[in-house]
């Protein structure tokens, strides 16, 4: 078995901060680049038609990833389960897990599609979504969501990458898709004042361009990682192996988005403009903590090989790596964005209570992001190692539940925005301690000489 290729990187094998990186970087650009088809949709519509239109598209964040993060987790798993297999050279393993994955990419995006169309306007409207903005966010979530299939081929085949250490290629994909999506947008709205239906389309437009590249390039692929028609078939052990992963951590994200939909309905009762405010740092929040995700996914890459490989020490060193880089990495980039927060806010509105609104989310939320690194790590690194139960449910209790509690008691008391948005950092604390600790109990189990490396329970 061999997976030399120039796009490649070799995770099992030399200095761990520059491989990180090379890792990372890609990751970091597509992320935001995948940010980007939201933010250019809510940017676009923002200069070309109304603060009502810009609330309509940009308030849907929290909507779209509590639909669309339990199938997001999914492919977290099968990158595990891929990685876990290279890294014990079974190329039988591989092509199995490769067949599943790229079933469950299939009926992963029609199973949103359909879900969004059913309970994206009950969900909104459960949101206390204002009534001049209701119409609209459901016109848009309508067309978003038939994109669906698209991006999730996207998601699942890029994880298939990541497990062969290739981010490069999901990168140059959404780069020219990303490209594709502006033209869209400017295109059907400046052109021809299509609204919220034309950054819809246009999003749905270069999701379908993303999958394909990323399609060709699998299967255009070298044996045992070639993606062909005649292997997409359901393992059953694989699929087990998958969700025992996959499954805890989406429900993580599901329930994650879940608790940021009731901070969302808090913001939404501040009125249009708070939530135009609060969309836009939204999106420079979204923008650094790709970063964080981007770290972590390299450490459920790095961590999988390395475990299914026996090589524990240099397992605990990607934690402590990835864990200094991330964090060296988001302070750096959201303090710049935090200390020019109203020039970045001015690429969306130049309404005076918009920005208010909008620096305040900023100087509260953006410029403490980095103290998320402390639980997305250690979390990676424990499902890299098998086990994704537990730094679910300690994600779950320290950033939902709190994040309930805050949201019933002291916002209900007080009705401060400024004060609803404490609760980001605060809770990042808390979850922080519990996952690092339980990651490190974890460790001094499971990362010692042993026969055979699989999962570690």
């Amino acid at each position: 078995m061999s997976n030399k290729n120039n796009s490649n990187i070799d995770l099992l094998h030399g200095k761990l901060t520059p491989s990180l990186l090379l890792f990372a970087i890609p990751l970091i650009a597509s992320g935001i680049l995948q940010q980007s088809f939201n933010a250019v949709d809510v940017a676009v519509i923002g200069r070309y038609s109304s603060s009502i239109a810009l609330a309509a598209v940009g308030s849907n964040g929290p909507l779209v990833n509590i639909l669309v993060n339990l199938f997001l987790g999914i492919s977290i798993g099968a990158n595990v389960v891929i990685a876990n297999y290279i890294g014990r050279r079974n190329d039988r393993g591989i092509k199995a897990a490769i067949g599943t994955t790229s079933i469950l990419s299939l009926i992963s995006g029609v199973c949103l599609m359909v879900i969004g169309q059913i309970f994206a306007r009950p969900i909104l409207i459960w949101m206390d979504a204002p009534s001049e903005v209701i119409d609209l966010a459901a016109e848009y979530l309508g067309i978003y969501f038939l994109g669906m299939p698209f991006m999730m081929i996207y998601n699942f085949g890029s994880a298939i990458l990541r497990s062969m250490g290739d981010t490069r290629r999901p990168f140059y994909s959404l780069l020219i898709a990303a490209i594709a999506n502006l033209c869209f947008n400017l295109l059907f709205v400046a052109i021809f004042d299509m609204g919220v239906a034309g950054v819809a389309i246009g999003t749905v437009l270069a999701q379908a361009i993303n999958a394909g590249f990323i399609t060709m390039w699998l299967m255009r692929e070298k044996d045992p990682y070639k993606v062909s028609v005649k292997r997409m078939r359901i393992s059953v052990s694989e699929l087990k192996k998958i969700m025992q992963i996959g499954v805890p951590a989406g429900m993580q994200g599901m329930v994650f988005s879940g608790a940021n939909l009731f901070i969302q309905a808090a913001i939404n009762q501040y009125g249009a403009e708070a939530m135009a405010g609060s969309s836009a740092a939204l999106t420079y929040e979204a923008y650094c903590y790709f970063i964080i995700v981007a770290f972590s996914q390299a450490t459920v890459a790095f961590m999988s090989q390395n475990y299914g490989a026996g090589q524990y020490e240099r397992c605990r060193k990607v934690v402590r790596h990835a864990m200094a880089l991330s964090v060296i990495a988001t302070v750096t980039a959201t303090w710049l964005i935090a200390l020019n927060g109203t020039a970045c806010l001015h690429l969306f509105t130049d309404e005076t209570p918009v920005l208010e609104f909008g620096l305040s989310r900023m100087h509260i939320v953006l410029v403490f992001q980095a103290l998320a690194c402390s639980y997305e790590i250690s979390g990676s690194a424990m499902r890299g190692l098998g086990n994704s139960l537990t730094p679910m449910i300690l994600t779950v209790f320290g950033t939902c539940i709190l994040r309930l509690l805050w949201i019933y008691t002291v916002n209900a008391s007080f009705h401060s925005f400024t004060l609803l948005l404490w609760i980001y950092p605060i809770t990042w604390v808390i979850t922080g301690i519990l996952v690092i600790s339980a990651y490190i109990r974890m460790a001094r189990k499971c990362l010692k000489p042993k026969t055979s490396a699989t999962f570690c329970e």
